[in-house]
């Protein structure tokens, strides 16, 4: 988008925030941090403003996330709620990822859709979709601040924690300028960034640890060790009792080996009873376009990580990812 696109879409969408009394603020199936933050960033600040929210997740909010203001305050469902003036949406490149509870629910009202992926259908009355940012969160940002909304402590810790987990804690190519300048505000707001890390990085729950210790069991390294391939069954989650959240973020694992250009993880089962189905997450270290074979299978994301689901057997879903891959290398 270019500079003026950018600034209409903003002005619209705070016209919409301001003159809405109920809204809906929704990110996608599957949370991580920057759904999770850049949801609650928004919601946080709307409610300053004296607004009625209702935030929206279809699945539970991941364990490492619990620690963020106002998380305790996300709905998993849409009964009792009565029809909204607005939905945001938040860090969700396609309506369909929102959940079939925000798909089914009537009372939408406008829809604002406000994302980083580059695969993004545009599916809002306004969209902001911005490819360079960082993060959701860094737009939810760039949205409060030029609509002059409240930004809080609260606020500013979600938005912060968005950025910090979506940039690799600031080591990928999307920590640009803009995005320390923008953490660097957000500090200014009364974040501390020690304690952001601490919760994300040294506050796992044991059964996380024990799960990585599984799946690095499974690592394989092919394509003359450009592609390591990591993957989780249900069978292997069930035998600790491990929620599938709890493998949030394994994927780097493989992207990390010295030489390995693409890292794949292969988890079974993206919903109770689809023992069929198969997530896969990709991540390059930027020599593959990883979303562009993420949509050759009905996914999308991001140059450097991206993902899809694939259905049959984990033999089949795997082979299939090595040739994809292959063909790309």
């Amino acid at each position: 988008m270019k500079k003026e696109e950018i600034k209409e879409a903003i002005d619209l969408i705070v016209a919409e925030i301001k003159k809405a009394k109920r809204i809906v603020v929704v990110s996608h199936v599957g949370p991580e941090a920057d759904a999770v933050g850049s949801l609650l960033g928004m919601t946080l600040s709307l409610r300053e403003m004296g607004k009625e929210v209702v935030p929206y997740l279809e699945d539970p909010v991941p364990a490492l996330c619990k620690f963020l203001p106002g998380s305790e305050t996300i709905t998993h469902s849409f009964e009792g709620v009565e029809a909204v003036d607005l939905t945001i949406a938040v860090d969700c490149g396609q309506l369909e990822r929102l959940g079939k509870g925000l798909v089914a629910f009537e009372g939408k009202g406008t829809v604002l859709n406000l994302d980083h992926h580059r695969t993004n259908d545009y599916f809002g009355k306004v969209n902001l979709v911005l490819p360079d940012a960082s993060a959701a969160g860094e737009i939810v940002y760039d949205v409060l601040k030029a609509g002059n909304l409240p930004i809080t402590k609260d606020v500013a810790v979600n938005l912060f924690s968005a950025m910090h987990t979506d940039t690799g804690s600031f080591r990928y190519a999307s920590a640009s300028a803009d995005a320390f300048r923008k953490a660097g505000e957000l500090v200014a707001y009364g974040v501390e960034p020690e304690l952001v890390s601490q919760n994300f990085y040294e506050n796992l729950p044991l059964v996380r640890v024990k799960m990585l210790a599984k799946v690095l069991a499974t690592l394989e390294v092919l394509e003359d060790g450009k592609l390591a391939i990591l993957h989780i069954t249900q069978e292997m989650l069930d035998s600790e009792g491990a929620t599938r959240d709890v493998v949030d973020g394994f994927v780097d694992y493989a992207r990390s080996i010295n030489g390995v250009e693409v890292g794949v993880l292969i988890r079974q089962a993206i919903s109770d009873g689809d023992e069929d189905l198969f997530k896969v997450s990709f991540r390059s270290k930027g020599r593959v376009d990883v979303s562009k074979i993420s949509e050759s299978f009905g996914g999308g994301g991001h140059s450097a990580a991206a993902g899809c689901v694939l259905e049959g057997t984990l033999k089949e879903v795997r082979d299939i990812v090595v040739k994809a891959v292959n063909g790309a290398l």
